[in-house]
């Protein structure tokens, strides 16, 4: 025992640092990683590459100017950040949201997660040394955007909505087109659910990979994929609905070992259930208006502008930022692409927040990253990463 002890002791440790520009980080972070050779024995996370200090920008802001800040935030879904932030602002003034509007937001909520999860899969898939997989499925993603386009003009970073809605109802050719990527989101996911799922060097590669219990998920304060993934049925919008939720009947997927697998299968489940709210909201999209009757906080049609001094006010004052807003102190979260997405707003009455905290889910549960690397092998902390779908852009705000 003791000329073990002495071995031990005498064992040379290497310190490779994984990032903060290493390709293979998805992400600008970094990992100090002490190596037995190819076994990581301990990670120390760092994170700050990014910071773009977004909580203090917001409060010099007026409130409708802070939704292009939630686009950075998690890039890969970014209409559930400015519709998060849209209805933590409705519940501080009290606005009652049309119900078509509402459906609405759903759509395009649902169609982000399924851009989401897209992503994330399919990289890990290139991850595990499948590369066919991820380019297939990258048109979908493509035809997401296109619906995002057509409504907004944007594609990566949206600002899509406003306070109260949207700022105009779809058109012909937005439902044409969210029809033709749900069709051949069906389509093409059926096939790489059949490329990945069951193919054993893949499962291989990713069961037992990355695990954590739900005990532990628990504790760090898991929540979305990850956390349903260790087998704890948590959704936002299942727990507290919102825009509506209650009207869809869809299922909570969740795994058993809170693994890279079980986080893949989640994923892909959600997917499925996705399409299924979408079609329930298209198939019973209530009808009219598709903005609330605040005209204070909602920019007036440019007609108006031009011919009603009423309306005129109404546009100066809000792209001024010369609208007050009530005092008071709310916090409203929506189930974003990686868990729970939270706005913690404080209104003192002014023009902008006295204090906004975004409560970032990729932040939240990347603090157990190194213990849930540890132990494994070089390849598989890349893989663990890419399951946990790190976005930088929420590890700083």
């Amino acid at each position: 025992m003791q000329q073990y002890t002495d071995i031990e002791e005498e064992k040379e440790y290497n310190t490779l640092n994984l990032g903060p520009t290493h390709p293979a980080t998805h992400g600008i972070f970094q990992n100090i990683l002490k190596m037995d050779g190819e076994i990581i024995v301990s990670s120390e996370p760092t994170i700050g590459y990014i910071h773009r200090a977004f909580e203090k920008i917001a409060e010099h802001r007026p409130y409708y100017q802070i939704t292009p800040l939630t686009d950075r935030m998690n890039y890969c879904s970014s209409p559930i950040n400015n519709m998060g932030w849209h209805m933590t602002m409705e519940k501080l003034i009290g606005a009652e949201i049309p119900k078509r509007a509402q459906y609405m937001r759903v759509i395009i909520m649902e169609l982000a997660r399924i851009a989401d999860h897209i992503v994330c899969n399919s990289v890990i898939g290139v991850d595990t040394g499948a590369l066919t997989g991820f380019t297939y499925v990258w048109q979908d993603r493509e035809k997401i955007y296109d619906v995002y386009e057509e409504i907004c003009g944007a594609r990566l970073t949206t600002n899509i909505g406003r306070i109260g809605g949207f700022e105009r109802d779809f058109n012909k050719k937005t439902w044409e087109k969210i029809k033709d990527a749900v069709a051949s989101i069906e389509k093409r996911w059926a096939e790489f659910e059949n490329l990945l799922s069951r193919n054993r060097i893949f499962m291989d590669r990713c069961i037992g990979t990355g695990p954590i219990s739900a005990e532990r998920a628990l504790a760090y304060g898991f929540t979305g994929p990850n956390l349903r993934a260790a087998g704890v049925d948590y959704d936002v919008r299942v727990m507290n609905p919102y825009s509506s939720y209650q009207d869809f009947d869809f299922t909570i997927p969740i795994g058993t070992n809170g693994d890279t697998y079980d986080r893949f299968c989640v994923r892909n489940t959600e997917i499925w259930e996705s399409l299924k709210i979408i079609k329930a909201a298209m198939n019973n999209m209530p009808e009219g208006n598709y903005h609330a009757d605040i005209p204070e906080f909602y920019l007036p049609p440019k007609d108006d502008v031009y011919t009603k001094m009423e309306a005129l006010i109404y546009h100066f004052k809000i792209v001024m930022g010369e609208t007050d807003v009530p005092k008071g102190e709310v916090y409203h979260s929506v189930e974003g692409g990686n868990g729970e997405l939270g706005f913690y707003l404080v209104s003192d009455g002014g023009r902008a927040p006295y204090r906004l905290h975004f409560r970032r889910p990729c932040f939240i549960y990347y603090q157990a990253y190194a213990e849930m690397i540890k132990g494994s092998m070089l390849s598989d902390a890349i893989l663990t990463m890419s399951s946990m779908n790190v976005i930088a852009g929420e590890l700083d705000a």
